[in-house]
């Protein structure tokens, strides 16, 4: 499923080559999605200007003069530039939002994304999925202080927890595993019994590890490209994620020094287990075994 940095490299591909361009008209080849797109979305679009896209979570916010586009992505969804006229669409290409000699391609196999329509009399942070979000990773309301505060009230693994997108949005399965083990947290760690100063090592972590992804070109598992059609290179440098099954390695978060400094902090990981996808942890509350970097 594309994560926040893949949809912030789609966000930023597309208006790098359409912002401020008036959309010309669509072609809506398949209506049925997650919701369902209209199938009237040209006679909605032609003529308007596309001011500005906003990324909320892992949502889209399509600016136009006289209303918004919302999309998702879905779980394999891609949004292309092409040249409608040089380049045939292929199955799954369903929608093309036209700017002249450029569309915005939407291609998605499986249809759990979508693409609907808001009029400017509504606002689409007001949309119920939008509206329940968490914080924004980049955004000075993520602290350590708050997500502590939320976190007070739930005992699920902090992976799990961090999953649901109510503390905070766009860190999915391969970013949550990264950050936790950058943060020398094990995935299982009831997410109620964090400490604050844990925490901070944890909003610090995801920061890096979006960060590093976004320059990276977000992740390419199967299905996502950019906007100009060029594959994510994360996972290439990925050390936990996808790792399950894998022979026994010692591996060291790059802030290892600070793994000694709390209890029940991860020292080197081993094997993952069942689907967790993620290394876990042996721990060690006294003192760091006599272990060398691999």
């Amino acid at each position: 499923m594309p994560e926040l940095p893949e949809v912030e490299i789609t966000r930023l591909g597309i208006l790098k080559r359409v912002g401020g361009r008036r959309c010309t008209g669509a072609v809506v080849r398949e209506t049925r999605f997650r919701k369902a797109a209209p199938a009237n979305l040209s006679e909605l679009l032609k003529g308007q200007c596309l001011r500005s896209i906003e990324r909320r979570g892992k949502y889209l916010i399509w600016s136009f003069d006289r209303g918004y586009i919302v999309s998702h992505l879905g779980m394999s969804g891609v949004m292309r530039i092409v040249d409608p006229k040089a380049t045939e669409p292929v199955k799954h290409d369903h929608i093309d939002i036209l700017f002249g000699d450029l569309a915005v391609r939407y291609h998605d196999p499986r249809r759990f994304g979508f693409l609907i329509w808001l009029p400017e009399s509504q606002d689409p942070h007001d949309l119920p999925e939008i509206a329940k979000l968490g914080e924004e990773p980049f955004s000075d309301d993520f602290t350590a202080d708050r997500l502590h505060s939320a976190l007070a009230n739930t005992s699920l693994p902090i992976k799990e927890a961090l999953l649901t997108g109510k503390y905070v949005v766009g860190v999915g399965n391969i970013y949550c595993s990264e950050s936790l083990f950058e943060a020398c947290i094990s995935p299982l760690t009831p997410a109620n019994k964090l400490s604050t100063k844990r925490l901070e090592r944890l909003v610090a972590a995801i920061r890096q590890v979006l960060t590093l992804s976004l320059q990276e070109g977000g992740s390419t598992l199967k299905d996502f490209v950019s906007a100009e059609g060029e594959q994510g290179y994360f996972t290439l440098n990925a050390k936990v994620y996808g790792k399950a099954g894998k022979p026994l390695f010692l591996l060291w978060p790059s802030n290892q020094k600070n793994c000694s400094k709390q209890k029940g902090d991860i020292l080197f990981a081993v094997t993952a287990k069942e689907d967790i996808d993620v290394l876990l942890a042996i721990n060690d509350e006294d003192s760091i075994p006599p272990l060398q970097r691999p």
